[in-house]
C-alpha cells in the first residue's frame, strides 16, 4: 500500500449544490462502511490520514471550531512557537475556508452515527466505558503502572518472575522516599555509593595530581588522615559479605547510635574530599588495594561504572510532569530535607529519588537523552511494535558534574526552551537542540563506533521496552480493539549502553524543530497504517513500525473425555436424637460403672433406663379445678345413660327390645353405620346397638365416640346381675 501523506485532500465539485450532493454521498459510503470517527486534540495529522482513508469526522459536543481540543499538559508547554502549531486541522487561512465548512456539513449528517474510531489526549473513564468491543480507541487503562515515575519504580522488581535479566542492568536504581523502608534503603545505598565513589576518587586523582597541595584560587587544600580510605574498604567489604550471603553467623554488631555517629563522621570527610577537593594523606599507598575493590563491586552492582565520584541523585516529585520540581542534589541531609519540606507528597509515596548517571555519552561535551516511540496494539497476547527513528534533545550547557543546574542536566524541551544556548557549547551542536538518529549515526560512524547502533543501542531499547511492558502486562487493563502510543525517554553511557530514564503516555506531537517537524507527522500516519490497514491486510505496509515482540499465545488445555459427575450415596435420615441421646448416658454410666469395678444387673440398667425417659419426657401438668368438674358431670350423665337401657318385668318382649343408647359419631358419621354388633358386656341383650343420635342428654365437652364393645363398657345393661362399673374417658 502506497503512504497517505499528510496533505492528502478530497476534491469537490465547485458549486455549493454540486458539493453538498458529494458530501452526502460521501457520507452515506462512510455510514454504511462503519468510517465514522472523532478526534478530541489538536491532531491535524490524524485528521488528513483518516479522511484520506473515506473516514467522516463527527464533531464532539461542547468543542468550538477555534479551541485547541483538550491538549495534554505536555503539549500545551511544547506547542507554543511550533512549526506546525499554527496549522489547524480544520484550516489555516481563506483558501480552506469552504472545505471547513463543508467538514462541518458533514459532521452534521452523522451527529446521530455510531462512532467506530476515537482519538483523545487522555484516558477519559466515563466515556471509554461506553465503547463497544469493535470501537477503537488509542487509550488502555490502568497504564499508570508504568508510565508514572512510582509505577515504573515499583513494578520493574517484579521483573525476576518474568524473564532472568536484571532491572539495574538497564534501569537506575530507584525509591520512594514516602515510604519508610525503601527510605531506609535509600540511605544505605547512598552511603554504599559515597564508598565506592571515594575508592574512585583515590584511584583517580593518583593518576591526574602528583604533588599539587593547592587548589585554583592559590589557597591551601586541607589535608585528611588516611582512616577514611580504610573505613570505605571496610564498609565495602561488609557489602560483599551481604551480597554473598556469608554475614549470617555474624553475631557482634555496633550499637545503632554508634553506627550513625561514624557515618555521619564518614560522609562528612567524603564531602571535604570529592566536593571541596581536601587531600588524603599517603592515599597512594592504598591504590591498589581500591583498585582491588572496585572490581569486586563491578561484579555484583552493574552500575558501577555509571555512578561517578560526585553521588549525585535526582529527585522527582511523581505527581507532577514536563521536568517540573525535578532538582539534582549530591547531599542526604538535603535530600531528606526536600522530602520532608513537602508532606502531603510523602504521606502518598509521590517522592521518587533515582541516581543520576554521572557519566554518560556526550556529544562534543554536552548532554542528551533519546526519545524513542513504540506501540503496543494487544496486551494478550503482547504485542509491540518498535519505531525505525527517533531523536536526541540536547541540553543548552555544557556538562559538568560540579553545577548542578537544570539547564545542564535535564533536556526536556519544556525546560530548555527557556534558557538560551552557552557561547562555550560547542558550535557543532545544533541551536534548536535536536538530532535525528541519523544524524547521531553519523556522529558515531566518524568516531569509527557506526555499528554499535544497530548492534548495541537498538537491541538495548527493545529489550528495555519489553521488559517494562512484561512486568505491567498483567495490572492494564487489555482490550481490543484498542492500541495505544507510547514514548520512551533513554539515556547512553559511555560503552553505548542504553539506561532506560521514564515511560511517557500521549508523547508530544509538537513540531518544534526541523527534525519533529517531520518525524511526528510521520510516526501517527504509521500508526494508522498499523491500526486500520493492517486490520484489513495483514500484509500491510507498516510504515516506520516493526513487530519487535509478540506473546506467543497460550493453548488452552485439550479435553481429556473424562465427564464431569459427582458420584455418591444417599445420606440416609437419622435415628431420633432423644433414643441416641438416652442409650448413650446408659452406656456412658455403665463405663463408669464399670472403671469402679461394680457390675450392674438387669434390673439396674433397666432402672437407669426409665430414670432417663422420667428426666427425656417432662411430667404432665395438674389439670386445673374446672376441667375436673367438667370430667365429673360427664361420669354422672353416662350413670344416666347406664340407666335406660335395662329389661323390664316382661322378659320376653324387653329381652327382644333394643338396647338404645344415644350418641353422636365422630366426624358426622351415626353410629348405626358403623356397627350394628349385638352387645357382648350382657347375657342378657342379645339384640344389635341402633344408638339414636340426638345429643339431648350429652354433656358438651364429650371427646369423641365409642362404638362396639368399648361403648358397651361405658354404658352397661341394667339386667347384669353384676354391679354397674363406672369408668373415666380419658
Amino acid at each position: 500500500m502506497a503512504p497517505v501523506e499528510v496533505n492528502a485532500r478530497r476534491s469537490y465539485p465547485s458549486t455549493k449544490l454540486e458539493k453538498m450532493r458529494a458530501a452526502k454521498a460521501l457520507v452515506e459510503k462512510a455510514v454504511k462502511a462503519q468510517k465514522v470517527f472523532s478526534v478530541q486534540g489538536c491532531y491535524p495529522v490524524i485528521r488528513a490520514g483518516l479522511r484520506a482513508r473515506g473516514w467522516v469526522e463527527r464533531y464532539l459536543p461542547n468543542v468550538g471550531l477555534d479551541s485547541p481540543r483538550c491538549q495534554s499538559d505536555k503539549d500545551k508547554d511544547e506547542d507554543d512557537g511550533s512549526i506546525g502549531a499554527k496549522n489547524n486541522a480544520r484550516g489555516d487561512g481563506g483558501e480552506h475556508d469552504d472545505l471547513d465548512k463543508m467538514y462541518e456539513f458533514m459532521s452534521r449528517l452523522v451527529r446521530n452515527e455510531r462512532i467506530s474510531f476515537y482519538w483523545s489526549s487522555c484516558y477519559d473513564v466515563s466515556r471509554y466505558r461506553s465503547f463497544g468491543r469493535d470501537q477503537i480507541t488509542n487509550h488502555y487503562a490502568n497504564t499508570g503502572t508504568f508510565t508514572t515515575k512510582v509505577g515504573l519504580c515499583v513494578n520493574l522488581r517484579n521483573l525476576k518472575w518474568y524473564d532472568t535479566e536484571d532491572p539495574d542492568s538497564f534501569f537506575p536504581r530507584c525509591y520512594r522516599l514516602g515510604a519508610e523502608e525503601e527510605r531506609d534503603v535509600f540511605i544505605d545505598d547512598f552511603r554504599r555509593t559515597a564508598c565506592s565513589s571515594l575508592l574512585k576518587h583515590v584511584v583517580e586523582m593518583s593518576m591526574t595530581t602528583k604533588g599539587q597541595t593547592r587548589n585554583k584560587e592559590g589557597e591551601e587544600k586541607a589535608v585528611i588522615g588516611p582512616g577514611v580510605i580504610d573505613t570505605a574498604l571496610q564498609r565495602c567489604q561488609e557489602y560483599l559479605s551481604v551480597v554473598a550471603h556469608s554475614d549470617i553467623d555474624v553475631i557482634v554488631k555496633p550499637p545503632p547510635c554508634v553506627e550513625e555517629n561514624q557515618w555521619n563522621c564518614f560522609l562528612q570527610n567524603y564531602y571535604l574530599v570529592v566536593h571541596e577537593g581536601a587531600l588524603i594523606r599517603s592515599s597512594a599507598a592504598f591504590v591498589e588495594r581500591c583498585q582491588a575493590m572496585l572490581v569486586r563491586m563491578k561484579e555484583v552492582c552493574p552500575q558501577t561504572d555509571i555512578d561517578g565520584v560526585n553521588n549525585i541523585w535526582i529527585i522527582k516529585p511523581g505527581a507532577m510532569s514536563r521536568g517540573r520540581g525535578i532538582v539534582c542534589m549530591n547531599r542526604l541531609d538535603q535530600i531528606l530535607a526536600l522530602v520532608e519540606s513537602d508532606r502531603a507528597l510523602v504521606k502518598d509515596s509521590k517522592w521518587v529519588v533515582q541516581k543520576y548517571l554521572e557519566r554518560p555519552l556526550l556529544v562534543n561535551g554536552t548532554k542528551f537523552d533519546l526519545r524513542q516511540w513504540f506501540l503496543v496494539t494487544d496486551w494478550n497476547p503482547l504485542t509491540v511494535w518498535f519505531y525505525k527513528e527517533c531523536y536526541l534533545r540536547f541540553s543548552t550547557q555544557p556538562y559538568s558534574t560540579k553545577k548542578l543546574d537544570s539547564s545542564v542536566h535535564l533536556c526536556n524541551n519544556a525546560i530548555q526552551k527557556h534558557f538560551q544556548p552557552s557561547n562555550k557549547r560547542h558550535p557543532s551542536v545544533p541551536m534548536d537542540n535536536m538530532w535525528s538518529s541519523s544524524d547521531f549515526e553519523d556522529f558515531l560512524e566518524k568516531q569509527g563506533r557506526g555499528e554499535q547502533w544497530d548492534t548495541v543501542v537498538v537491541p538495548g531499547m527493545q529489550q528495555a521496552v519489553v521488559h517494562v511492558l512484561q512486568t505491567a502486562q498483567d495490572l492494564v487493563e487489555h482490550r481490543k480493539a484498542t492500541f495505544e502510543l507510547y514514548g520512551a525517554d533513554f539515556m547512553l553511557g559511555n560503552d553505548l549502553r542504553p539506561w532506560l530514564l521514564e515511560v511517557n503516555t500521549n508523547p508530544t506531537m509538537a513540531c518544534t524543530s526541523i527534525v519533529t517537524a517531520r518525524l511526528c507527522p510521520a510516526v501517527q500516519l504509521d500508526t494508522l497504517k498499523v491500526v486500520l490497514d493492517r486490520r484489513n491486510n495483514p500484509n500491510a505496509f507498516t510504515g516506520g513500525f516493526q513487530l519487535i515482540y509478540k506473546q506467543p499465545a497460550v493453548q488452552p488445555p485439550k479435553f481429556s473425555g473424562v465427564s464431569l459427575r459427582v458420584e455418591g450415596n444417599h445420606i440416609k435420615k437419622p435415628k431420633s436424637t432423644k433414643r441416641r441421646s438416652r442409650l448413650s448416658s446408659t452406656r456412658s454410666r455403665l463405663t463408669q460403672s464399670s472403671k469402679g469395678s461394680e457390675i450392674m444387673s438387669k434390673e439396674q440398667v433397666k432402672s437407669c433406663e426409665t430414670e432417663q425417659e422420667k428426666k427425656s419426657c417432662p411430667e404432665k401438668k395438674k389439670p386445673s379445678p374446672r376441667k375436673e368438674h367438667q370430667k365429673r358431670e360427664a361420669v354422672h350423665s353416662a350413670d344416666l345413660v347406664s340407666g335406660q337401657h335395662a329389661v323390664g318385668d316382661h322378659p320376653e318382649a324387653k329381652r327382644r327390645s333394643q338396647c338404645s343408647s344415644r350418641n353422636h359419631g365422630s366426624r358426622g358419621t351415626p353410629l348405626a353405620q358403623r356397627s350394628t354388633r349385638p352387645c357382648s358386656v350382657s347375657p342378657v341383650c342379645k339384640s344389635p346397638i341402633k344408638p339414636n343420635l340426638r345429643r339431648s342428654f350429652l354433656p358438651g365437652n364429650f371427646p369423641s365416640l365409642v362404638t362396639g364393645s368399648k361403648m358397651c363398657s361405658f354404658f352397661q345393661c341394667r339386667s347384669a346381675p353384676r354391679p354397674v362399673v363406672k369408668k373415666r374417658i380419658c
